[in-house]
């Protein structure tokens, strides 16, 4: 996952190497693309860290979900507000889909399973982790596609607040 946060800094240099300047949604989307990969990272590295510690494994998958769950969730939901708050438009409907609406639900059935004790909390945590992930890479592809078909220079619109 942090190689691909690296590999996704390239947005921030496709346009200035086709002689373009960065745009407002060129800079948003590589840093949103950028954060979700650091609360995915945080949220890999969490269950190896608390079993360091010597903490049950139940203790383990449970506390991790809310420390994952709970700042995920919060990118997902409020995506669509934080990106028309910034570029003036929503997401495109397929990156609403995905991004949003599959991300998120997977990631609230996971804290709902794994906070419920079930059995395969550990399968479940991972596996929310890793369809995360997914969609992240499915949202990368999608706006480097939207990166290069913007014009080579871009006016910006006025943040909206």
């Amino acid at each position: 996952m942090v190689t691909f946060a690296g590999f996704s800094a390239l947005l921030l240099a496709v346009r200035p190497a086709a002689g373009a300047r960065l745009s407002l949604l060129d800079r948003y989307l590589a840093k949103t693309v950028m954060t979700y990969i650091f609360v995915l990272t945080a949220g890999a590295l969490l269950p190896p860290l608390l079993a360091l510690y010597g903490i049950r494994e139940e203790s383990i998958w449970r506390a991790s979900a809310v420390f994952f769950a709970i700042p995920m969730l919060s990118l997902q939901i409020t995506y669509p507000r934080r990106r028309r708050k910034m570029i003036g438009q929503g997401p495109p409907p397929a990156i609403f889909a995905v991004f949003v609406v599959l991300g998120s639900a997977v990631t609230l059935t996971m804290l709902g399973y794994v906070s419920a004790g079930f059995q395969y909390s550990a399968a479940a945590y991972i596996t929310a982790l890793t369809i995360d992930f997914f969609t992240v890479i499915f949202g990368y592809l999608v706006a480097l596609d939207v990166i290069m078909q913007q014009p080579m220079d871009v006016p910006e619109p006025p943040p909206r607040r």
